[in-house]
């Protein structure tokens, strides 16, 4: 099978509003790259913290998802959303920049850490739900498709950049000072958002009254659980969370401690996948016309889930040991992207309009959760069974996910529908 790349003639090249979303994205993907891997490396290499706090670590910086999306969904649907994400940007631009104050001072601990994984989590979650919503009514329902592909091609480069970024700032400045850097993608993300022209139309829930809590997340889970294509996409990302995210909390000790690499090396391997994920955001629209939505996003996500089995099964150590991660990276990012891109795209056509935040909240709530669950049993059973065995229990349990996708109608879905459109 042949899938031919074609230069950039979408519409979306000439959606100016578009383009300063895209812009603001870009920027603020790079900065989450270098939170990613400057907040682990700062506690691994200035506070020299264990896998158990580093667990603990990476499920404070998940518990946000659980958390927001509990009680966002509703304020997103009733409110105008670019405001939201603009707010969201400048909130972790100024919880960043306390921890190279604090490393400056000689004050940086690990409570500190904690409460910056959480709020800036918070943030980000906000800012991703808020996004989700935002998005379909900036560009319009028919041009979703190619709009996600396009922003997976940035966050693919924000991938490679992002990391190797990090580790040659971290390196030159040290971890809490390279976070300064992070601080500042936020501000110019809120600037390139503060740029957009178009006014948002009122939100579709505006209208309704205030609901409480309990009442935003049934109808979420309402429109999920009547769906025959959002149900199963919600099972698999929140079973595929509780599995994959025991990464989170082992992935850069075992590549420092167990294998050997340097930050810099970290950086480079943890680019490699960017590159892939560039490719794939690149053909994976050709891959998804060519075997149909639900076939390509199957496809691409058992690949994506099987190479983290290179992982747990790499051997030796330095640049020997890296070949592993990198296959992994390679095979892992691009058909993640492929599938990402085809859920995410899934999703936003077939919810309604006015439930786009309560739904997006209900897919950061529940995998979220199970995130959260599954960073903090990853550092748990490190320490009992060992990091290589837990890594390759989570390798298997990730992929075994993908089986609520594979017995239901999304495997048959061909293209895209829309809320007014059964699904098959």
């Amino acid at each position: 099978m042949k899938l031919r790349f074609r230069a950039p003639t979408g519409s979306l090249w000439r959606h100016g509003d578009f383009l300063r979303l895209w812009s603001a994205q870009s920027v603020s993907a790079v900065g989450a790259r270098i939170t990613r891997e400057g907040l682990p490396l700062a506690a691994v290499l200035t506070l020299m913290a264990p896998p158990a706090q580093l667990g603990v670590l990476a499920a404070l910086s998940l518990a946000p998802g659980l958390i927001v999306g509990l009680t966002a969904g509703g304020l997103i649907d009733r409110s105008r959303r670019r405001g939201i994400l603009i707010g969201a940007d400048l909130a972790r631009m100024a919880v960043l920049l306390t921890v190279p104050v604090a490393a400056w001072l000689h004050l940086l601990t690990m409570a500190q850490l904690y409460i910056a994984a959480v709020l800036v989590g918070a943030a980000s979650v906000l800012f991703e739900i808020a996004d989700h919503a935002y998005l379909p009514g900036l560009v319009g329902r028919g041009q979703i498709l190619e709009a996600n592909a396009k922003l997976s091609v940035t966050d693919s480069i924000a991938e490679i950049a992002g990391p190797a970024l990090a580790g040659v700032l971290i390196q030159w400045l040290h971890a809490p000072m390279a976070i300064a850097v992070n601080a500042a993608t936020y501000l110019v993300s809120a600037l390139f958002l503060g740029g957009v022209r178009a006014r948002e139309a009122p939100p579709p829930a505006a209208a309704e009254a205030k609901s409480h809590l309990l009442a935003d997340l049934r109808a979420g889970v309402d429109v999920i659980w009547t769906s025959s294509l959002l149900r199963p996409l919600f099972l698999t990302a929140a079973t595929g969370n509780l599995f994959g995210y025991f990464f989170a909390s082992l992935y850069v000790v075992f590549a420092i401690r167990a294998l050997g690499l340097t930050p810099a090396l970290l950086g480079v391997t943890v680019a490699m996948g960017g590159v892939s994920a560039l490719v794939g955001a690149l053909f994976g629209p050709a891959m998804i016309r060519r075997l149909g939505l639900g076939p390509a996003y199957l496809l691409a996500g058992v690949i994506a889930a099987a190479s983290a089995l290179f992982i747990p099964l790499a051997q030796g150590t330095g640049l020997r040991a890296m070949v592993f991660l990198v296959l992994a990276q390679l095979l892992g990012d691009g058909f993640g992207v492929i599938a990402g891109v085809a859920s995410t795209s899934v999703r936003q056509s077939v919810t309604p309009p006015e439930s786009l935040g309560r739904v997006g909240a209900v897919f950061k709530a529940g995998p979220g959760g199970l995130a959260m669950i599954g960073a903090l049993a990853g550092g748990l059973l490190a320490g009992q069974l060992g990091i290589r065995p837990t890594l390759l229990i989570a390798a298997l349990g990730n992929l075994a996910a993908l089986a609520w996708c594979l017995f239901s109608p999304l495997a048959r879905l061909s293209a895209l529908t829309s809320p007014a459109t059964p699904p098959p």
